[in-house]
């Protein structure tokens, strides 16, 4: 079995492969910086994944080609490769051909976090940690964790808020920050989130709000606008989900100049990624509609 790497072979092979991650921003005029940047979450061409006719390292081309900046990864895409250095390598190569950046590993099929056994949380915490060195040694800023587990909402939030708390530990020593989607159960109650949140208590634990996820179980939804507000004071990404557009362009179960105005009153202007989930446009047509609504959106914010 493969070791789990050090913060010094992380350092050491970022430095011997040019350190290629890390990428910076392009270039813009003073005073011409938009309200927030664009990126690419991997889970839109989950279907030409799964499928086989797009290979994970091919993903970087894919969100050049959508003209968006950044690349949100999902684990399960790569799931043997999170300490192959060599790999990892390669991927950041075409980031960096691309003109790209590694923003985050969403990762799944890891362990319960929030799991009552603590020698499980204890492996998945360090199944975790494997991805905290990917994700530092591609120049990412977090990775994206679950917090299932078995029990009711008051007995998950403390051990999800002390799983976060120590890969928040772990994360600090990569300068990663460990994020937490609303993703079923109980992490699609926003006040639940929220308030995990602040028992973590740690500067690199935050939340990842996604516009889509706000089923807790069959029948039974939060409601989508006051769980991103209620998450946006801990975000460190915002993820715009989208199913399906009507023909002006607009998503047809989010409103998405509503949801904008919650993420920009908290101050946010960092990356949003696109994350196209619909069936009926293919998955290329449903990133650009999702970009274009972005985009006009974006312009609109600023002008208005």
């Amino acid at each position: 079995m493969t070791e789990e790497p050090t913060r010094r072979d992380v350092l050491a092979a970022g430095a011997l492969l040019g350190a290629v991650a890390l990428l910076p921003r392009p270039v813009r005029a003073a005073g011409a910086e938009p309200l927030f940047h664009l990126s690419l979450a991997e889970w839109s061409y989950h279907r030409a994944l799964q499928g086989g006719q797009m290979q994970h390292l091919d993903f970087p081309a894919k969100a050049r080609e959508h003209g968006l900046e950044g690349c949100e990864y999902v684990n399960q895409f790569f799931q043997d490769k999170a300490t192959d250095f060599k790999y990892l390598g390669e991927l950041a190569r075409r980031c960096d051909d691309n003109g790209v950046k590694s923003l985050l590993i969403m990762c799944d099929g890891e362990g319960d976090l929030a799991g009552a056994d603590e020698g499980a949380r204890q492996t998945a915490i360090a199944n975790h940690f494997r991805w905290i060195a990917a994700a530092a040694f591609l120049g990412c800023h977090s990775i994206r964790v679950n917090l299932h587990g078995e029990g009711s909402p008051e007995e998950l939030a403390p051990r999800a808020a002390d799983s976060l708390h120590r890969l928040g530990v772990l994360g600090e020593e990569y300068g990663i920050n460990v994020i937490v989607e609303n993703h079923g159960g109980s992490s699609s109650n926003g006040a639940w989130m929220a308030d995990v949140m602040r028992r973590a208590a740690h500067p690199r634990v935050g939340t990842l709000p996604d516009f889509g996820n706000f089923t807790i179980a069959k029948g039974q939804d939060y409601d989508r606008y006051q769980g991103v507000e209620e998450m946006m004071p801990f975000a460190k990404a915002v993820s715009a989900k989208s199913y399906d557009f009507d023909a002006a362009g607009n998503e047809t179960t989010i409103d998405y100049a509503r949801m904008l105005k919650i993420v920009l009153a908290a101050g946010y202007h960092s990356w949003l990624g696109i994350e196209y989930e619909g069936e009926r446009l293919s998955e290329r047509e449903g990133v650009d509609a999702t970009k274009a609504l972005l985009l006009r959106l974006r312009e609109q914010l600023r002008s208005g």
